[in-house]
């Protein structure tokens, strides 16, 4: 079974051929075992060749826009009455109105399932929905409580505060008495020689005469 991007591509590009009024779109769902090589064609027309190549460049500025995928091969642009461009899961056709009747590959595709446009969008909601359910539902989260401002620790506080407590200490002034100068002694005085008392030097002199 196609998968839900291949039928959400199909249905932009479908949607592509009606903007740019595309004449009788059809979506053939190919057989597998008939076909192994896409599962879907999407065929329409338009009134004249420059239409067709319009059309193809929608188509093909829609997917790229879209779901960033481009087609692996693109064929008839230049003569623009039969235009395919391969998206590997889906071809689509763009024919002008005398080669799709000519080549009439609705009626060659007897197997095939016709969907119109939609269809196709009420099978793409089938998906999205089946999708939707078995994916299981998410818990109910808790809504998480504002983490509490850090603490500091004990320590740092401890530290912090020994810091404020502790002043800077000063340098140790000596004691004001250790900075004074011991004076300078004082030179002894020179005790003046002792002079004779004047008796004994007359006495002296007394004698010296006689």
């Amino acid at each position: 079974m196609p998968s839900t991007e291949v039928n959400q591509m199909l249905a932009a590009a479908a949607a592509a051929c009606e903007d740019k009024k595309a004449e009788d779109i059809r979506i053939l769902a190919l057989d597998p075992s008939e076909s192994g090589l896409t599962d879907y064609f999407l065929i329409c027309n338009g009134t004249n060749d420059r239409q067709n190549v319009a059309i193809s460049d929608e188509i093909e500025i829609r997917l790229k826009r879209e779901f960033g995928t481009y087609p692996n091969s693109v064929e008839g642009r230049r003569q623009g009455d039969w235009v395919l461009m391969d998206y590997v899961d889906f071809i689509v056709h763009i024919f002008s109105p005398e080669k799709r009747a000519f080549y009439g590959l609705e009626r060659l595709r007897k197997t095939a399932t016709r969907l119109s446009i939609e269809d196709l969008n009420a099978e793409l909601r089938s998906q999205i929905n089946a999708s939707r359910k078995k994916k299981p539902a998410p818990a109910a989260v808790a809504p998480k409580k504002a983490a509490p401002a850090k603490k500091k620790s004990a320590t740092v506080k401890k530290t912090v505060a020994a810091k404020k407590a502790v002043p800077a200490k000063a340098a140790k002034k000596a004691p004001a008495k250790a900075l004074k100068k011991a004076p300078a002694k004082k030179a002894a005085p020179v005790k003046p020689a002792k002079k004779a008392p004047a008796k004994s030097a007359a006495k002296k002199t007394a004698k010296s005469r006689s």
